[in-house]
């Protein structure tokens, strides 16, 4: 068993909201400067650029999780993880099938940068990314498990985006390992909404800008880097999440 310092959602410069900055190499780099050695990326209803940051990361000793947020029908966020880019793709080209018809405007929503290993621009990416998916919450949650991923949702202590702030409630029986912590620590979260008790409760960054990377972490105990071993860690709570007063700021 090792313990792997993580932060599982990373936007590259394909998510119109986040950086250009935000190419393969300088992902890796802030993420080697964090002290991370696992990440995953998460960019909004695509995973165009997640084969090139596991190709900028190869001999770094940084692990890459491809990864997705997904914005469901009720404008819920979901991080959707893999093991390959492979399966990332192929989910993927599910996604773009629900997403809204409307081309990216990027005067107001800002650029979808393609990027190859060494963060040069290969293309842009001309449907809209931002919109949400005619897909809910749960019919995205048994897709992804269908593909062999996992579905962490995303910030739902935030006020928008989120399984409570959008749905008011957790769907029963919702199939997924744990939820996803992005402003509270998971004592307060718990503390300020009750529903969220007995949940496994992880932290991620959600960085938009090299500097957000490693803000959150979580460190997590794996005997190897995959879906099911994550999986695992999650439901024995084989993690803990870090706070740490220089980089985080959990309230």
């Amino acid at each position: 068993m090792t313990t792997f310092r993580a932060d599982l959602h990373i936007h590259t410069a394909l998510s119109p909201c986040a950086g250009e900055e935000m190419t393969p190499p300088a992902i890796v780099a802030a993420a080697l400067r964090a002290g991370l050695q696992l990440i995953a990326v998460t960019d909004h209803n695509s995973a165009g650029n997640v084969a090139a940051v596991q190709e900028a990361a190869r001999g770094t000793g940084l692990n890459v999780l491809a990864g997705m947020e997904v914005q469901t029908r009720e404008d819920v966020h979901l991080v959707c993880l893999f093991n390959t880019a492979r399966e990332a793709r192929e989910w993927q080209r599910e996604i773009y099938r629900h997403l809204p018809v409307g081309e990216n405007r990027e005067e107001y929503f800002g650029s979808q940068i393609l990027m190859d290993a060494a963060g040069r621009e290969t293309g842009r990416e001309t449907r809209l990314l931002l919109g949400s998916v005619d897909l809910g919450v749960e019919e995205v949650v048994q897709r992804v498990n269908g593909l062999g991923g996992i579905v962490l949702p995303a910030h739902v202590d935030r006020p928008a985006y989120s399984l409570l702030a959008n749905l008011g409630l957790i769907p029963p029986g919702l199939p997924v390992p744990a939820l996803e912590v992005g402003l509270l620590s998971p004592e307060a979260a718990c503390k300020k909404f009750p529903a969220l008790s007995g949940w496994p409760l992880v932290a991620a960054s959600d960085a938009h800008y090299p500097g957000d990377i490693g803000r959150r972490v979580t460190e997590y105990d794996l005997e190897a880097v995959n879906i099911a071993a994550l999986t695992r860690a999650l439901r024995r709570q084989h993690f803990k999440v870090v706070i740490d007063a220089g980089r985080n700021n959990f309230r």
